[in-house]
């Protein structure tokens, strides 16, 4: 297909800002191993090939196993998901996907259950900003290096 630009080179001072949010979430204590499957979810749901290609492999070098990598897109039938988990993969598919149905009330209880008021705004910014590089890679068509 080709790639189409380089957003990176073109503006770099949104990259700049870009790995800036990065950073802030990072710092946030969330879990890391959560963070990675967040971002593969989301960027398998928004069919992300570069950023599946980055997490998948940093969720590997992390000790996630293939297998549950393998069933991340039915991870509310597959077993090995802990409830924490679950919650922040409904989240971010929710928050993925706000036009079509919104957060529920009963996603957001059970994100509650499991993280704490400010946990939770850090993982809606972690949700927020790999749509972002979502929606810079795909339309841009980034290639896998």
């Amino acid at each position: 297909m080709g790639q189409r630009l380089d957003y990176r080179e073109l503006l770099p001072d949104g990259m700049t800002a870009m790995l800036a949010m990065e950073s802030f979430i990072h710092k946030q204590g969330l879990d890391a191993g959560i963070l990675e499957l967040i971002k593969t979810r989301v960027s398998q749901i928004n069919r992300c090939a570069w950023c599946l290609d980055m997490h998948t492999k940093a969720a590997r070098a992390r000790g996630e196993t293939e297998q549950r990598l393998y069933l991340l897109p039915a991870w509310r039938e597959a077993e090995c998901f802990t409830e924490k988990e679950r919650a922040a993969l409904a989240w971010a598919e929710a928050v993925t996907l706000i036009s079509e149905n919104g957060v529920s009330d009963e996603v957001y209880a059970n994100a509650r259950k499991h993280f704490d008021e400010k946990e939770l705004v850090a993982l809606n910014y972690a949700v927020i900003a790999i749509n972002g590089w979502n929606r810079l890679n795909v339309p841009f068509r980034t290639e896998l290096k």
